[in-house]
């Protein structure tokens, strides 16, 4: 009997230094899991950082120049108000007498009454 007891020790003992090989090793591939879980979660992580860094000149470039852009029409918005005062004044002035006038001796070429009309010789 004693025997019996012996190899039942030696088989528990066998038992449990394969109970803690198999235990690291699982700890080792848990390990490799996690570590590549980290990599892989840092790796999206890096990526998503280079997208938005790129979307995110993209868009500054964009405003920059519509920025630029805003510039030219707001110049150009003032120039358009000017030329149209300008036509105003033009507008109010061909309504007066005294553009008609000047229309008709110039273009038409009528004078008053009893007025003499010069010419130079060239």
């Amino acid at each position: 009997m004693k025997k019996t007891g012996k190899s039942v020790k030696r088989t528990a003992k066998k038992t449990n230094s394969g109970t803690r090989n198999q235990s690291k090793g699982l700890l080792t591939q848990a390990n490799r899991h996690d570590r590549l879980s980290l990599f892989l979660a840092g790796l999206v992580v890096l990526i998503l950082v280079i997208v938005v860094s790129v979307n995110g000149m993209a868009l500054g470039r964009r405003l920059r120049e519509n920025h630029r852009r805003a510039i030219q029409l707001n110049e150009e918005i003032k120039t358009e108000k000017q030329r149209s005062a300008d036509i105003e004044e033009y507008r109010r002035y061909t309504s007066t007498d005294a553009y008609i006038e000047e229309v008709a001796r110039e273009k038409l070429g009528l004078i008053y009454e009893g007025e003499t009309v010069f010419k130079e010789d060239k």
